[in-house]
């Protein structure tokens, strides 16, 4: 009887691990893409729609031509034409690096202990999900903005755009915050599986449980 107690646990334990490890490969290919979009939101200036034919983001201002190739001016560097979403910028780039330290900590897998790594990966990733939505929330706060009004009309304000319209960068950086809470959610999980798998002699959360012989 013990014997084959120790077998449907060994068994068990082997479609655990197996699961875990499915189930890590795709956080870790979830969160490579997540980098990339972060990527993209910060240097899309497709933010905001304007009424004429052309876009803005946090530090360029794009007008379409005839040519299909938009005309567009401003730099990251000095955060011109619009000084005024320089806050939001900042938040974004965080919430970029943050995300790219997680990425790279993907490769110490294989020298560190899985469990330490996916927490670390998990705060990471929540902090760079609150960032983001700091920008997310900075960003219309930030359009009563001389630039702003003569971009979308006089009725810009604060949490409004006037005659523009939300663009698809902006929509995209939304999603990031919802990804980046469900990736770290998801790390911390996997980070608490780990611990799970540990032996008892290496795990300090599992001294003092009974194993599946009853003892001690």
């Amino acid at each position: 009887m013990q014997l084959e107690s120790q077998e449907v646990a060994k068994l068990y334990q082997t479609e655990f691990i197996r699961n875990a490890r499915a189930v890590g490969v795709l956080w870790a290919v979830c969160t490579l893409c997540f980098a990339v979009i972060e990527v993209v939101i910060l240097i899309q200036p497709s933010w905001v729609q304007m009424p004429q034919s052309g876009y803005f983001g946090l530090y360029e201002i794009c007008i379409e031509t005839d040519w299909m190739v938009p005309e567009c001016k401003g730099s990251l560097a000095s955060l011109s034409p619009i000084p005024a979403f320089k806050t939001a910028a900042v938040f974004i780039c965080m919430s970029l690096v943050m995300v790219w330290i997680s990425v790279g900590c993907l490769f110490l897998f294989r020298f560190c202990n899985s469990a330490t790594i996916y927490k670390v990966c998990a705060w990471l990733q929540l902090s760079a999900g609150f960032c983001l939505a700091v920008a997310c929330l900075v960003f219309p706060d930030s359009l009563d903005t001389p630039e702003v009004h003569t971009l979308c009309g006089n009725g810009v304000g604060s949490f409004s755009l006037g005659r523009c319209s939300v663009h698809w960068a902006f929509v995209l950086a939304i999603l990031g915050v919802l990804d980046a809470f469900i990736l770290s959610t998801l790390a911390f999980v996997l980070g608490n599986r780990q611990d799970a798998l540990l032996p008892q002699d290496f795990n300090p959360h599992a001294k003092g449980k009974v194993n599946i012989n009853g003892n001690i």
